[in-house]
């Protein structure tokens, strides 16, 4: 099954509270993905930054929900128990807890009315409720964001000249620590022209191995023929590692090709070239930073 919305484990938390004792976090999500029976692909599912499960997210907003209002309180090092009024709402024995019964309590309703003066799209229009944390919610529309840039970018990269491109290709090496000095990679991209094969560049700053490079804006698909003939090409420079970049993309037969061969070759498409520029800052400029934080709880540690 999927992971369960951070509303479906509003009433288990509550529950599991009811023995009024201290609760750990990073305990409480594991003996929830037993009671929800959770395999360990939807364990470890991550958020789209890929610095934390979506379970863990998920249950640590639902415990903060509930906190808001007033139904559990924290405790000392990252532990949680019932309150007073949780105890209630347990005796009542609700059927299920959603948003919407959190929002009988006024805490939470000032809470709520607190994060509607920055839950705001780009354009100025309110995020709409759904069963996605702030987090998800945030990196969903950062990947948005990012693979709209990427589109632009390729366009642009299809439409400078081939020399540039070749500049390109030399800008990201470096960027990502390739090619040792600026002069040793120009001299080396875009100067041998050998057998299907583009450039050499170094693969650390002492040069102790060779990657060889061919970078194409291909406008159709790359197949296993072209990869095939770039592979002969590094065993014609008894070379072993490879890197072919292009605007376009890669079949699935040049893909499986790759995974099958002695050499190691990578295959960059116009989607990944573009990321690898995002994220290696080349061709792009930043405009503004946003940084989550969360609490150190350690700080917090009197018996440190």
């Amino acid at each position: 099954m999927a992971v369960p919305t951070y509303q479906d484990f509003l009433l288990p938390l509550l529950q599991i509270s009811g023995d009024e004792q201290e609760h750990l976090l990073s305990q409480t999500v594991e003996f929830l993905a037993n009671q929800f029976n959770l395999n360990e692909e939807d364990r470890k599912e991550l958020l789209p930054s890929g610095r934390q499960t979506k379970l863990a997210n998920r249950i640590g907003w639902a415990v903060t929900y509930l906190k808001k209002a007033k139904l559990l309180e924290s405790g000392k090092r990252g532990t949680f128990y019932i309150s007073s009024r949780g105890k209630e709402v347990l005796e009542s024995q609700p059927s299920s807890i959603n948003r919407s019964f959190l929002e009988r309590f006024t805490e939470f309703q000032e809470f709520q009315n607190l994060r509607s003066s920055y839950d705001v799209k780009l354009d100025g229009s309110i995020i709409e409720d759904t069963d996605q944390t702030p987090e998800e919610n945030f990196e969903i529309s950062y990947q948005k964001l990012k693979k709209e840039l990427g589109e632009k970018l390729l366009e642009q990269i299809k439409n400078c000249s081939p020399k540039f491109f070749e500049k390109l290709v030399v800008d990201l090496l470096l960027a990502m620590g390739y090619g040792g000095s600026r002069k040793d990679a120009g001299e080396a991209v875009g100067k041998s022209g050998d057998g299907g094969i583009d450039g050499i560049i170094k693969e650390d700053n002492l040069g102790l191995d060779l990657i060889y490079i061919q970078a194409k804006r291909w406008e159709a698909s790359v197949g296993r023929p072209a990869v095939q003939a770039f592979a002969g090409s590094l065993e014609g420079m008894k070379a072993r590692k490879g890197v072919m970049i292009t605007t376009s993309q890669f079949t699935k037969e040049a893909k499986e090709y790759v995974k099958i061969i002695e050499k190691r070759i990578i295959l960059i498409d116009g989607d990944k070239l573009t990321q690898l520029m995002i994220d290696f800052g080349v061709g792009v400029s930043e405009i503004q930073t946003y940084t989550l934080q969360k609490v150190d709880s350690d700080y917090f540690d009197e018996d440190i």
